[in-house]
C-alpha cells in the first residue's frame, strides 16, 4: 500500500509501505527561489514561525544521512559489486543514488555501519 501525499511546498510524495518516499512532482519555483539573497534568505528564514531556526546545539545532535554513492566510490566499486558485496538490491541501490528513493530508518544504519567497516560487514556477511 502506498499514499500520495501533496505537501504544503509543492512537492507530492508517494510515501511507500517500507517508509521511503518518492518523489512524483515539484512545483517548487527553483528560479526564483535561485534568485533570492542570502539577506532575503535568512530574513525568510527568521520569518517562518512554523520552523524556527536551530541553534548550534540542536544543529550538533543530527547525524548526516549516508550518501551511498560516496560510499560505494569510495570503496571503488560498481554498483553492481556494491550491491552484491553487501547483499542490497541493484534497483534500490540505484533508486538512493539517483534521489528517487531514500533509504528508511534501517538502511540508513545499516549505510553506516558499511562506511565505518566494510570489511567486518563483508566477512559477516559471507562467512
Amino acid at each position: 500500500m502506498t499514499i500520495t501525499v501533496e505537501r504544503k511546498n509543492g512537492v507530492t510524495v508517494q510515501l511507500m509501505q517500507d517508509g521511503s518516499q518518492q518523489v512524483l512532482a515539484d512545483k517548487t519555483d527553483w528560479a526564483r527561489l535561485n534568485a533570492l539573497s542570502e539577506v532575503e534568505i535568512e530574513a525568510a528564514a527568521e520569518a517562518d514561525l512554523e520552523n524556527p531556526l536551530l541553534t548550534d546545539a540542536e544543529l550538533k545532535q543530527f547525524r548526516p544521512v549516508p550518501n551511498p554513492k560516496e560510499i560505494r566510490k569510495r570503496l571503488n566499486m560498481t554498483q553492481l559489486q556494491f550491491s552484491q558485496q553487501f547483499e542490497l538490491p541493484l534497483g534500490t541501490l540505484r533508486d538512493w543514488e539517483q534521489g528517487t528513493r531514500e533509504p528508511d530508518s534501517a538502511a540508513k544504519s545499516y549505510l553506516r555501519v558499511i562506511a565505518k567497516n566494510p570489511q567486518g560487514v563483508i566477512q559477516a556477511l559471507h562467512s
